[in-house]
């Protein structure tokens, strides 16, 4: 998870980058490091449009925070399950792991976008994000102040990020339809059994942060777990406030296995 909840401007590097992840995950192996990653994309010639200096912040940047973290275990499991799984899961998943290297997004998303959706609203403005980033600023998230400027550009990226991962309408615009918005039962599967193995109890697991990036609460995480539970992929107990899972994977890499199956 994100050592910190500091906002910084790192999504400026680049923001859902939903074909640019997909391209890199195929040319990524275990063990390879951002730098040697960055050489490999370079001599390959999958990224004829991107200058030299783009495509090291695409993966120096972006793709390495979000990806190469713990050993590179997101890197591992998304490869695996990037040539099955549908686009639409794996931008899910996509979501999850930018949320996590850069906190204004998943704050943004849990505190903006799912209280508009939840109002009833129709659309997000970039003024909406614009407020939610001042608000970030006096509460003392950044480091420093920052300029006009950044505010401003920042407040786009946040709107831009959400549309490239399916939340919002796509295309340059200052304000963007809000697009209904479902967890996918593999990225359920996929978050259910991550934060297990992240060490948190089953009933920890259920109010997790993460599940907030798809307007889940506890309630919500429940009934998703009991669908699971359905399809055989673990064994739910339930009895008031106390919950009992049987985790019957042993790992995430048998996990993935069993994903790329179903």
């Amino acid at each position: 998870m994100a050592d910190s909840k500091t906002y910084t401007t790192q999504l400026q590097a680049g923001l859902g980058l939903v074909n640019e992840t997909k391209t890199l995950l195929d040319l990524w192996s275990p063990g390879m490091s951002a730098n040697q990653l960055y050489q490999i994309a370079l001599e390959s010639g999958r990224f004829p449009t991107v200058t030299a200096r783009r495509l090291r912040n695409i993966v120096v940047e972006c793709f390495a925070p979000r990806y190469l973290v713990a050993g590179g275990a997101p890197a591992v499991q998304l490869k695996r399950l990037s040539s099955t799984i549908s686009t639409a899961d794996l931008t899910q998943l996509m979501l999850v792991f930018t949320s996590r290297a850069n906190p204004i997004l998943g704050d943004f998303v849990r505190h903006v976008y799912w209280a508009r959706y939840a109002g009833g609203y129709t659309q997000i403005t970039n003024d909406d994000a614009r407020v939610f980033v001042e608000r970030g600023i006096d509460d003392g998230k950044t480091v420093k102040r920052w300029s006009e400027t950044t505010v401003r550009r920042v407040s786009a990226y946040l709107t831009g990020c959400c549309a490239d991962y399916g939340m919002l309408e796509r295309g340059l615009r200052s304000s963007r339809r809000i697009i209904p918005f479902r967890i996918s039962p593999v990225v359920a599967a996929y978050l259910a059994y991550a934060l297990h193995f992240a060490g948190l109890g089953d009933n920890a697991l259920l109010t997790h942060e993460d599940w907030q990036l798809f307007g889940l609460a506890r309630e919500d995480v429940l009934d998703e777990i009991k669908r699971l539970s359905l399809k055989g992929l673990l064994i739910i107990q339930a009895a008031g406030e106390v919950v009992r899972i049987s985790w019957k994977q042993q790992d995430m890499e048998a996990l993935c296995d069993v994903l790329t199956q179903s």
